[in-house]
């Protein structure tokens, strides 16, 4: 599977559960240690749980590897290390206060709403 496909994957999964605000990170440039950064918002702490146990569940489905999920004790920041791709799952307030985005330098930012994961991987 390549990184697009697999970005296309944690994007539909997060849809599927409804995150909010969801935005790709292409981090290629910035690091070795992956291609994409995933950031995406949850209303509470049972649905980040969800959407970081629903998005582990796709990707073991599709024969990737989940290497770790951190923080499904709180679910206020849940971390998927998928390899290729960190999945970093929020609540509004954690968000907005940590500002990954802006971390990860903005202008490599694809901003995705819901249902347009596919016409994304176009």
């Amino acid at each position: 599977m390549n990184i697009t496909e697999y970005e296309t994957l944690v994007v539909t999964a997060l849809e599927d559960i409804k995150a909010k605000d969801i935005l790709v990170i292409d981090t290629s440039r910035l690091t070795s240690l992956f291609e994409r950064a995933i950031i995406a918002t949850g209303d509470s702490n049972r649905q980040t749980r969800a959407l970081a146990r629903h998005v582990a569940d796709k990707a073991r489905e599709a024969g990737q590897e989940v290497l770790s999920i951190e923080g499904e004790g709180t679910g206020e920041w849940v971390l998927l290390d998928l390899g290729d791709i960190v999945v970093h799952l929020m609540q509004p307030a954690v968000r907005s206060y940590y500002n990954l985005e802006e971390l990860w330098a903005a202008s490599s930012a694809r901003p995705l709403r819901p249902g347009n994961a596919a016409a994304h991987a176009a």
